[in-house]
């Protein structure tokens, strides 16, 4: 829980951004209008959350999910807030969706790399192998021609036994 009750406004910086965003342009607000609306929000979202914890509980469960949100929000008499807050609720997770499966086609590519790496490297390592093995059997016949074409020694035939 929160150790001041300055602790549960919302940032100012945020509630300035939405403020600017929601006025038309060349309106001004004041400083005290700002906090004015930063505790007002604040207020919102804590009797929101504290009504949404209520719907939970009573389905026997402690994790709030959108849905009790929806029902606090009709319990608190805001029907009119909930089309757009369920459109922006799936704007969210279209756009987490689309987030995850970018990360999972750069995982996907990165892996299809990384295979192809391996499969050059062991191609290579092979290529090489077979190089080092023809060298070898190579030089194995040089020795073994050489070997032919030179003269066994004689046996000296006038060493004592």
């Amino acid at each position: 829980m929160a150790e001041r009750p300055e602790d549960l406004n919302l940032p100012m910086s945020v509630v300035t951004r939405i403020t600017k965003e929601a006025l038309p342009d060349g309106c001004m607000i004041s400083k005290e209008a700002r906090l004015a609306l930063s505790k007002a929000a604040s207020v919102f979202v804590l009797y929101a959350t504290s009504c949404a914890n209520t719907v939970a509980q009573k389905n026997k469960r402690k994790t709030l999910a959108a849905p009790d949100v929806f029902t606090a929000m009709e319990e608190m008499e805001f029907e009119t807030f909930l089309d757009p807050l369920k459109e922006s609720l799936e704007a969210y997770r279209a756009e987490q969706g689309q987030i995850k499966e970018r990360k999972a086609a750069k995982r996907r590519e990165r892996e299809e790399k990384e295979a192809a790496e391996k499969s050059v490297e062991s191609s290579t390592l092979v290529t090489s192998e077979l190089v080092q093995a023809a060298e070898n059997a190579s030089a194995d016949t040089d020795e073994e021609s050489m070997a032919v074409d030179q003269p066994e020694p004689e046996s000296d035939s006038h060493t004592i036994e």
